[in-house]
């Protein structure tokens, strides 16, 4: 699931470094360009909850393998568009949508794995190790596609993206199982103790619109709204920002961009050791919700002193700690979702990732715009606040809080 997630990041960023490429092939501007970040959000916020309704009923193992062939394909059509083709901006802007879509599974999925395979005490780690995929795909692809562009072409990037994409999904569909006691590698003693940690399957939960009623999840997707926006400034922006803003050239932007990205991978795997050590010590409520503020907060912090920095290597680096500050609370939200959701986790991470992604698409075509009017230091300062106010919302999340039919309440007299 580490590699999956890394190959997802990795056709994500690809058009963010060929961005300067594609507008000046195609005539875009950076707002234009902006729309065509936001078509793969919006798709992929879209079917955030039908896609993790059908990893609950078909399970991850189908549902990625698909979600996987179905991104390599759009990956490669998006290099496919012809140059002088009439429509050319809604055309991209159709296949990143359809990419969005096709990739709206990945999460919901493995965190359907998680919920089915992990125990709750080892859920901070796991998922700290999936999202650790995002900061190495993510840092990996700007110094790739750079190499690939110089040579070869941006077109190139995406062509080979969607071939090793192909590939891992039948990796994954020869290696993964549903349920333990499905695995041939997993004997019986392992398969006991598995669902012993995880408890007795939970009463059915309520259909999607009851379940986003509770507050449990509307805390969550709230607060993962303000997550995503400012976590995509860097996915969709950063390197044009630095490139831009700050005057670097190509390669200068591909390495300082990458800076965020392995800060990212660093600050999930941390973030989810912290909140396993902490759950164990202190509950549920302190490792999952303790960690994510502490985390939310931080990042408000380094963000809004990053973009005030007048170097633009000191610049990075400091960014870059408010994005690793923002991922040591990554593990927090699907942990929490996996705790509440159980076996219909893929259901409730598709509600809270749902957020996310409305809030990535709103910061990829909102950034640009507000940089125009009002500068990048204004960009980043949104996102600062949104960090403090996600931060506070976990004040209303408790994991112990599971989605189970509960006992009908008589009426009052």
């Amino acid at each position: 699931m580490f590699i999956c997630s890394t190959i997802a990041y990795m056709d994500r960023v690809n058009i963010s470094v060929s961005g300067k490429a594609i507008m000046a092939q195609f005539g875009l501007s950076n707002i234009q360009l902006g729309y065509i970040f936001s078509a793969f959000l919006v798709g992929y916020a879209a079917f955030q909850i039908p896609d993790g309704w059908l990893a609950d009923r078909f399970g991850p193992r189908r549902m990625l393998t698909i979600a996987m062939a179905w991104w390599a394909i759009f990956t490669a059509l998006t290099a496919s568009v012809p140059v002088g083709l009439a429509g050319g901006l809604l055309m991209f802007i159709a296949i990143r949508f359809l990419l969005g879509a096709g990739e709206a599974s990945m999460y919901p999925s493995t965190n359907r794995a998680i919920a089915t395979w992990t125990p709750i005490p080892e859920r901070g780690i796991a998922n700290g190790w999936i999202f650790a995929g995002v900061g190495v795909g993510a840092g990996l692809a700007p110094s790739l596609a750079v190499w690939i562009l110089t040579h070869w072409g941006w077109r190139w990037s995406f062509w080979l993206s969607g071939v090793v994409g192909a590939f891992v999904a039948a990796v994954w569909f020869w290696l993964a199982r549903d349920e333990p006691r499905q695995h041939p590698w997993v004997s019986a003693a392992e398969a006991d103790m598995i669902t012993a940690s995880i408890g007795a399957e939970p009463p059915a939960a309520s259909p999607a619109l009851a379940m986003a009623g509770k507050g449990n999840i509307i805390a969550l997707a709230a607060s993962y709204f303000t997550y995503g926006y400012a976590a995509y400034i860097f996915f969709a922006w950063f390197f044009l920002y630095l490139n831009e803003a700050r005057g670097m050239n190509l390669k200068a932007s591909a390495y300082y961009s990458a800076l965020p990205f392995l800060a990212m991978s660093v600050g999930s795997i941390l973030g989810g050791l912290i909140n396993d050590a902490v759950t164990k010590r202190l509950g549920g409520r302190t490792g999952r919700a303790g960690i994510a503020m502490a985390g939310m907060f931080l990042a408000a912090v380094f963000i809004e002193m990053g973009s005030r920095v007048q170097s633009g290597g000191l610049a990075s680096v400091v960014l870059a700690g408010g994005a690793g500050a923002l991922y040591l609370s990554q593990s927090s939200f699907w942990s929490a979702s996996a705790d509440v959701g159980g076996r219909k986790a893929g259901t409730v991470s598709g509600i809270m990732n749902m957020g996310n992604q409305v809030g990535g698409a709103i910061t990829a075509s909102l950034t640009p715009i507000i940089a125009a009017r009002f500068g990048w230091n204004a960009s980043f300062s949104v996102a600062a606040v949104l960090c403090v106010l996600g931060g506070v919302a976990w004040f209303w999340v408790n994991p112990k809080r599971t989605l189970v039919s509960e006992p009908a309440t008589p009426a009052a007299p």
